[in-house]
């Protein structure tokens, strides 16, 4: 980015008010959050797979001395998405701002600020060997491309809800130019009516309304609008999914094959293959390949998906 970037909102789970601003960071400086309300111990937690704290409905980050910073994903998903690659998030409060419940708020006001390239070459994490985890019915699988399949990141990814609105949805999707821009970045979080007042009971989605979720009640959707997308769950998963896998540290090239999985899958998923070092390497990236990224090569049609 060229310069910093504010916004404000209230958290999803914890409805509290939140201020957050994106400033430009050096070359390996990597994704780091910085709690501005936090003072006397580290208030520094990077965007880190190691320092993910397991939550069902978000992903979380702590540091050592037990600072956290929650609802990152959508963020995480922009920042890729967008390619920026090293920035310090500057936040007074626990949780991201939640905004519409998807992740075009930050990419248009990331693209609106400009992009500016770093003087260093741009690296990346290439998968060799398919890594696997499962649970519960949930599948999160990371392999190599096979021949013909061109390099990059692939994200084929389906779910199944009993709700007639939601049911059985399944997409895939090169994640090459613009393709988040114009296919993701919009769709928002979801959830059950019935699953809304366990959730609050929980202290969780206290900041929820119709406005920054789709709210489904069997064949209904109650979010004023309706939907976005007809399959805007899973474009929405397939999102959360991005942002997860950004917690790698570097841009990740391989198929992310997801069935039914969520945030904590994907982290498990990400141990699973940094604990086995002859399943992945570090690569220097070539224009031609830095363009195959999720934030490579943007052209105006692609901006106009969020402007």
């Amino acid at each position: 980015m060229f310069t910093k970037v504010g916004f404000s909102g209230i958290g999803l789970h914890t409805g509290r008010p939140v201020r957050l601003t994106l400033r430009p960071a050096s070359a390996g400086h990597g994704i780091v959050f910085r709690r501005t309300d936090v003072v006397g111990i580290d208030a520094r937690v990077p965007a880190r797979w190691d320092l993910v704290q397991i939550s069902p409905l978000n992903t979380r980050i702590v540091n050592a001395a037990g600072v956290t910073v929650s609802t990152i994903e959508h963020l995480m998903a922009a920042l890729a998405g967008c390619g920026v690659h090293n920035v310090l998030v500057e936040i007074d409060g626990p949780e991201v701002p939640i905004l519409d419940g998807s992740a075009a708020g930050f990419a248009r006001a990331i693209l609106g600020v400009g992009l500016r390239r770093l003087d260093a070459p741009l690296r990346a994490i290439e998968v060799l060997a398919p890594v696997e985890v499962a649970q519960n019915g949930a599948v999160a699988r990371l392999r190599p491309q096979q021949e013909g399949e061109p390099r990059g990141l692939r994200i084929d990814f389906g779910i199944d809800f009993p709700d007639p609105a939601i049911g059985r949805q399944h997409r895939v999707l090169d994640m090459a130019n613009g393709a988040f821009l114009r296919e993701l970045c919009d769709s928002r979080t979801f959830c059950r009516l019935s699953d809304v007042e366990a959730m609050q009971s929980q202290g969780l989605a206290l900041g929820g309304t119709y406005e920054n979720a789709v709210v489904i009640d069997g064949d209904r959707v109650l979010s004023p609008g309706g939907l976005r997308h007809a399959d805007e769950a899973v474009r929405h998963k397939m999102l959360d999914a991005l942002g997860d896998l950004t917690t790698a540290g570097l841009p990740i090239l391989g198929v992310y094959e997801g069935r039914r999985a969520g945030h904590a899958m994907t982290n498990h998923l990400l141990r699973a293959l940094f604990a086995q070092p002859d399943a992945w390497r570090i690569v220097e990236c070539d224009a031609a390949l830095a363009a195959r990224l999720p934030g490579g090569r943007l052209k105006p049609a692609d901006l106009a998906a969020v402007a």
